[in-house]
């Protein structure tokens, strides 16, 4: 007798929790599927941080050319041969460079 009202409190119990798994069991593979996208996909926001990253490193790059390459002029002018010649690979990454920094509007 003591177990039927055992197993009739617990039933109830038991009930709600093997629905609960079935839900979770249905529901996953829209769970996973969600979650692949999310990570696949790039919000706009993560895209312009991406951008702006980019950015930043070509304009550090860019500045740290800009500041060997007078320094090479310098020492050419001085009559240091290799300088010139690192001068003008300086320069020419500084073309390659250029075009991809935006023009600021100051």
């Amino acid at each position: 007798m003591r177990r039927l009202i055992v197993m009739g409190l617990i039933a109830p119990a038991l009930g709600g929790c093997v629905a609960k798994a079935l839900v979770d069991v249905a529901t996953a593979p829209v769970r996973v599927a969600s979650k692949a996208v999310d990570l696949t996909t790039t919000s706009q926001s993560e895209a312009d941080e991406n951008r702006g990253r980019e950015l930043r490193k070509l304009e550090e790059r860019y500045g740290k050319l800009g500041r060997d390459h007078r320094k090479a002029e310098r020492l050419c002018r001085e009559g240091h041969l290799p300088s010139c010649a690192k001068r003008d690979q300086i320069a020419g990454e500084m073309d390659i460079i250029r075009p991809q920094i935006p023009v600021r509007a100051d």
